[in-house]
């Protein structure tokens, strides 16, 4: 829709508040004079009483000649140059002598006098005048009203219609309702309004939604971090009553208490360390430690930090590293992120699998991928393996171990880098985690 400038509008009204009493005023007087011209045709006021006063001279003179044809046509044409006409009636009220009926229309004001000699009434004379001004000027009025009645209606159409509807649907936001009409105007500068309006709603419903989401998922990790607690505990409780009412009686026996309960305190650190990192990565605007580091060194680190688990299920890992990994990033996030990817592959692989570790550069990224030989994800897992507390168990049992979180961190800090974590099936089994981070800048 096009639009124009406010200023332009408020010329445009100027313009048609002073040319429509112009309009009009023309219109009258052609309709008075059946001519465009506004030329001084009429004798001014002297002029006019000096006319007048022959006229009315001449007829009271020569009351005698009234019905002579050579003085009626003299006075027609008096008449006619002072643009006047006149009806002569006589005491019998007949009239005796009419100039240019026709003009009666045209002539408005009139004057009547009587003739009266010795005492006798001669007749009647009905002079009709000249038109003034005075209905041009009416019309001048008129339309002047009309034009200021015209330019309010449209003022209130093109301008205070659209800001009270963007007012009505202010307070209608602020009740909490979002679908809201936006008006449309004429106007640039109100169109701009209501398009930065429009803006501002998408930006507050985003943000809202935002905030429910985050509502949402922190009533759920509420829930989920209370579940995954009260297991650990109760079996940590457990155990340690035993060891308290002695049903440990054998040294063996409270070696295998204590062994339980060290696992669960363990167990129970590691959760709450994910959930530490979660909420750091998650609700804080934490400041990354960038550095310029080599990714085969955090690889290499988090691949011996795994080698005894991976021994005790007689997993091997093996690495093919390619030169020039380098990256810029924080190197305590980047090797939580990849201690859990792998800590998640040595969990998952059953014994006697395998673990396949790469990393080569791609362009301008660093790419690795870790490949394992387990059962891989369902179609629901892949679609839902990065949702925070996700382990596709129903259960929630901790078999496998973990604490839900592992993957989600690893996307977060992969992405707090400018990169991208993803997660497949490999066509020979088991499950392809693949992530690119940008490499560092050459110098």
């Amino acid at each position: 829709m096009k639009t124009i400038r406010i200023r332009t509008f408020t010329m445009l009204c100027f313009f048609f508040i002073l040319s429509l009493p112009c309009i009009f005023l023309v219109t009258a007087h052609f309709m008075e004079t059946k001519t465009l011209s506004f030329a001084k045709s009429q004798p001014q006021d002297e002029t006019l009483q000096r006319q007048l006063s022959e006229t009315i001279h001449l007829i009271e003179t020569n009351p005698d000649k009234w019905k002579d044809p050579n003085w009626q046509n003299q006075l027609h044409t008096r008449l006619q140059k002072a643009q006047m006409g006149v009806a002569i009636r006589s005491a019998s009220d007949q009239e005796i002598f009419q100039s240019d009926p026709e003009r009666r229309g045209a002539l408005s004001s009139t004057e009547q006098f009587s003739v009266i000699e010795d005492g006798h009434l001669l007749g009647r004379v009905i002079l009709y005048l000249p038109k003034s001004n005075t209905v041009q000027w009416i019309s001048s009025f008129a339309g002047l009203l009309l034009a200021f009645f015209v330019v309010g209606v449209e003022m209130r159409r093109f301008l205070l219609k659209p800001l009270e509807k963007m007012s009505f649907a202010a307070r209608q936001i602020a009740s909490g309702d979002w679908d809201v009409q936006y008006p449309s105007s004429r106007i640039t500068e109100i169109a701009e309004v209501r398009d930065g309006f429009e803006v501002m709603v998408k930006g507050l419903q985003k943000s809202h939604r935002k905030q429910a989401e985050l509502e949402e998922e922190r009533r759920f990790v509420i829930a989920a971090v209370a579940h995954d607690l009260r297991t650990p505990l109760f079996a940590l409780r457990g155990y340690l009553d035993g060891l308290e009412q002695g049903i440990a009686q054998t040294p063996e026996k409270t070696t295998k208490y204590l062994t339980v309960c060290k696992e669960k305190t363990a167990q129970l650190d590691r959760l709450v360390e994910d959930l530490f990192t979660f909420t750091k990565m998650e609700y804080l605007e934490t400041k990354l430690n960038n550095k310029t580091v080599d990714l085969q060194l955090i690889l290499r680190k988090s691949i011996d930090s795994l080698s005894p688990p991976a021994r005790q299920k007689h997993i091997s890992i093996s690495n093919h590293f390619a030169d020039d990994c380098i990256i810029s990033g924080d190197t305590h996030l980047l090797e939580r992120a990849i201690n859990n990817l792998l800590d998640n592959a040595v969990r998952h692989t059953p014994t006697e699998g395998e673990i396949v570790v790469q990393c080569y550069k791609d362009g301008d990224k660093v790419k690795f991928t870790i490949r394992d030989t387990g059962p891989g994800f369902s179609s629901e897992e892949l679609q839902r393996v990065f949702e925070p507390l996700y382990r596709g168990e129903v259960s929630r049992s901790r078999s496998t171990g973990g604490s839900g979180l592992g993957l989600t961190i690893s996307q977060r800090i992969i992405r707090r880098h400018g990169g991208e974590l993803s997660i497949r099936n490999h066509s020979e089994g088991g499950a392809l985690l693949t992530g690119w981070i940008p490499a560092a800048e050459q110098t």
